[in-house]
């Protein structure tokens, strides 16, 4: 039976499978995906699968339609059931699974759906999301027969997650999973923990009746910091859609943004493993470099995407890893992949083992700095990353100091400023952070000459975090 499939121009990104569903995503696609990732699979010697689910309405299907493609293939196929994305990386790492596909839309709309996947122990993107799209076209597969089976993980997932809990200092704690995927987890493991939890938006729903489950919207906290002022919480957690990203508030309601967070938990892993190298993307605050050396550690500024952060874990040894976005990375005690319900867990710990820890302190001590939002502004990918090799080389000639470590990040008066291409949509991303207000125009500013110069203009927006 001859096997051929066309995706869409657009759902094949740089760290996942990703679309609308029905527009530009159907289960035809996920067979396809099955199909495909099973060939691989075999012609690498393996034979075995996890796959798994989030609570988005068209993921049942999507699941179904996935598992039938990787058994044509003649896999194997363990169904680990629904639930966030970092069980299915568990299940497939302590199942020593040589694959494994999470049907997931993350954090996007209801809409949207699609698959993150992992072969082995590493991500599966870029080159290989790629080929897979040219196998698919090219009906390069195997043929066979594969068998499925039932392989439910949660209990396990929630003993593992329990197992790096310490302190019995007793907290009130406020746990927003956003209707998402980590909802039934959060819920049965809180219970487990010393102190007063209350879990908010506690039933997994597709159609996110709250609020859009992204933490790094401020938009979508305010239900988590109304409860947490109400309740005089310590701490309030949120996750994203699929629970692969978290959000932190004070007890103020103030939020921690993903590089203070780390700035919190890198203290606490560095006491375990003194000069060891802790990364954080190129959207990460000066001062959380700055921390990571005040604290003996050893801070590297990577490329951002939670892929290209895994496997600089990988190479550099290191014990933490984040990304602005949310995404925490623990490989001390843990498998070095990103899972927020894990760092919620090693961020209450700290918490409750130390009976004098204050989180509004903490935070009040933090250095101060006045950061832009992420500014987005569309830019045709033909183009994207000429205009950053053009500012490149006009800051290379300027003797500006920067680095080229992803886009550009300039180090300028009381501050810096990045610009970058996206790896996932046809934007240009910047960002800039200073001392002072007057710095920070300064910044932006120099940002803006250099676009100019390469026939854009930067977006107006307000100040941020």
């Amino acid at each position: 039976m001859s096997f051929t499939h066309k995706f869409h121009p657009t759902v094949l990104r740089e760290y996942d499978i990703r679309g609308v569903v029905g527009e530009t995503l159907s289960p035809a696609d996920a067979l396809a995906v099955g199909r495909v990732f099973g060939t691989l699979i075999k012609r690498g010697g393996g034979s075995r699968v996890c796959v798994g689910y989030d609570g988005r309405l068209s993921s049942p299907d999507m699941e179904a339609a996935l598992v039938k493609g990787l058994l044509a293939s003649g896999v194997t196929v363990e169904r680990t059931g629904r639930g966030p994305t970092p069980m299915l990386y568990f299940a497939a790492t302590d199942r020593k699974a040589d694959g494994g596909i999470m049907v997931t839309g993350s954090h996007n709309p209801p809409t949207h759906n699609g698959f993150k996947m992992m072969m082995g122990k590493k991500p599966f993107f870029g080159d290989d999301i790629k080929k897979l799209g040219v196998m698919a076209a090219t009906g390069d597969v195997e043929e066979g027969k594969g068998s499925v089976a039932d392989v439910p993980v949660i209990d396990a997932y929630m003993a593992r997650l329990l197992k790096d809990f310490s302190g019995d200092r007793k907290l009130s704690v406020v746990w927003d999973p956003g209707n998402g995927a980590g909802a039934e987890v959060v819920t049965k493991i809180a219970p487990k923990l010393p102190g007063e939890h209350v879990v908010l938006n506690g039933t997994i729903d597709g159609t996110f009746p709250a609020h859009h489950p992204d933490p790094t919207v401020p938009k979508n906290l305010e239900q988590l910091i109304t409860e947490v002022k109400k309740r005089g919480a310590a701490v309030g957690f949120a996750l994203d859609g699929d629970a692969d990203r978290i959000g932190v508030v004070d007890g103020k309601g103030r939020i921690l943004w993903g590089d203070q967070i780390m700035q919190i938990l890198a203290e606490d892993v560095l006491k375990g493993h003194p000069g060891a190298p802790i990364i954080a993307d190129v959207k990460a605050s000066q001062a959380l470099f700055d921390e990571v050396r005040r604290m003996g550690g050893q801070p590297i500024m990577w490329k951002t995407g939670h892929s290209l952060i895994k496997n600089k874990m990988a190479e550099t040894k290191a014990p933490l890893a984040g990304e602005m976005s949310g995404h925490i990375f623990f490989a001390d005690k843990y498998y070095g992949f990103d899972d927020a319900i894990y760092a919620c867990i090693r961020f209450l710990s700290i918490m409750a083992r130390d009976p004098s820890f204050d989180l509004l302190a903490r935070y009040d001590r933090m250095p101060r700095m006045i950061n832009t939002p992420e500014l987005r502004f569309p830019c045709p990918d033909e183009r994207k990353f000429a205009v950053i090799d053009e500012v490149k080389a006009r800051l290379a000639k300027s003797g500006a100091q920067l680095s080229d470590t992803d886009g550009v990040r300039v180090t300028g008066k009381g501050g810096w400023w990045l610009l970058r291409a996206s790896n996932t949509q046809a934007v240009l991303v910047a960002r800039a952070e200073a001392d002072t207000e007057a710095h920070l125009e300064g910044l932006k500013h120099e940002l803006a000459v250099q676009l100019q110069a390469s026939g854009l203009e930067l977006p107006t927006e307000s100040v941020g975090h």
